[in-house]
């Protein structure tokens, strides 16, 4: 036993975290290959390497996936400083590299050479589809502002089907359910965002992030845009890209008479936080909205105003003049205050209030035992401070927009 323990000892320090060891570079210059200033590291790698996200069987482990920044030509590499084979015949180590190979397409680099050969072909390299929006964010570092493009593209673009490709392996180290899309479906829509830099006096592009849409079929003769994928690659995030392209993708999509309005897919707290700030600035422009309006309750006009001119649908637009109400609401006034909680709290009691049909309905059909147990789980003062916690959690969500919305 004090030999088996022993053993397990040992074997457990050829143990990696491949959120550690996998090292992402997006490369400009080749003095970024060895800067480690310049190495950004997965927040999810379960999907390739389990749910503990360990790699046994080496000590020092590196798995390196460089990309060029604007094509996004790839180098691929594995490095360690040992091996359980080494000292240990009978144990094999798991399959890091072929793992990657199940995600990177083909045509990557292993050679740091030909690696910097195709740096020096970057400057070929220009965005694909069609120029939507370009706008500038300040960059404190280099002391300037910095210009940035939104495109909007279809997979009949040239070379576009063979980007995506490489564009998609980020997905799998940043969002944690992800899966790759069929292309070749033509009901899919595509966002990409650059930056726009100089080299040696030659205009250059790096590729920031993107945003996938599927254009679902509604009856009789809309569609339905439904943003599906979203990725702000790590070294450009909480510089207000996400923004920047949410907000184009709702004025492109608005230009449309047959789009009825626009939705997201099993959207994450972040992407939430992200639609509520921009919808509700595009809000702000509606007569509908107006200070006026906004104290006379949510109303039909709002609705339909929100959905012909922005495509938002009527939840959505419900939550836009709750923030907006708080806006306009003086919460140190008692009264005030209590009008924007009850209605909110209105709003959310739905669910509750369903419990209770439930519960009559159950009153008619269910034995004694039975009912007692579904009153228990229904508890008037539990769904009180339920409702309550709900309230707090919301006011919490919209102050922070507001206060982004002050900075914007």
């Amino acid at each position: 036993m004090a030999a088996m323990n022993d053993m397990e000892k040992k074997l457990a320090e050829y143990k990696c975290d491949t959120n550690e060891a996998i090292c992402l570079k997006l490369v400009r210059f080749p003095e970024d290959i060895d800067d480690e200033s310049t190495t950004f590291h997965p927040e999810y790698s379960h999907q390739l390497y389990g749910d503990d996200e360990v790699a046994f069987g080496y000590k020092g482990l590196q798995i390196q996936l460089y990309y060029s920044a604007g094509n996004l030509s790839t180098l691929f590499k594995v490095k360690y400083t040992a091996r359980v084979t080494d000292k240990f015949d009978c144990v094999e180590p798991d399959d890091v590299e072929g793992k990657i190979r199940e995600i990177i397409p083909a045509g990557f680099c292993c050679n740091t050479d030909d690696f910097i050969s195709l740096l020096e072909k970057e400057a070929n390299f220009k965005p694909f589809g069609s120029l939507l929006h370009t706008y500038k964010v300040h960059n404190v570092e280099a002391g300037e502002d910095l210009t940035y493009q939104i495109h909007k593209v279809d997979v009949s673009c040239p070379g576009f089907r063979e980007y995506h490709e490489r564009l998609q392996t980020f997905l799998m180290w940043y969002i944690e359910t992800a899966s790759f899309i069929d292309v070749d479906d033509d009901r899919w829509d595509f966002f990409l965002v650059f930056e726009k830099y100089n080299k040696d006096g030659e205009t250059l592009y790096a590729t920031v992030g993107y945003m996938t849409v599927y254009n679902y079929y509604v009856y009789p003769d809309k569609t339905r845009p439904r943003v599906s994928q979203m990725l702000i690659l790590p070294p450009f995030q909480g510089e207000g890209h996400g923004a920047q392209v949410l907000e184009t993708v709702h004025r492109y999509y608005c230009t449309s008479a047959k789009v009825q309005d626009i939705t997201a897919e099993d959207p994450s707290e972040n992407y939430v936080k992200l639609r509520d700030f921009v919808l509700v600035k595009l809000c702000l422009t509606l007569p509908s909205f107006s200070s006026e309006k906004l104290s006379q309750g949510f109303s039909e006009e709002m609705v339909s105003e929100a959905r012909e001119k922005l495509k938002i649908n009527k939840k959505h637009a419900r939550r836009v003049y709750e923030i907006l109400r708080l806006r306009n609401t003086d919460m140190s006034d008692e009264e005030k205050a209590r009008e924007f909680r009850l209605e909110v709290k209105k709003r959310l009691y739905g669910p509750y209030r369903k419990n209770q049909r439930e519960l009559t309905k159950m009153r008619k059909c269910l034995r004694p035992e039975e009912l007692a147990s579904h009153i228990s789980q229904m508890d008037t003062r539990l769904q009180h401070e339920e409702l309550e916690k709900s309230y707090q959690d919301v006011l919490a969500d919209y102050r922070r927009v507001l206060e982004r919305l002050a900075q914007a």
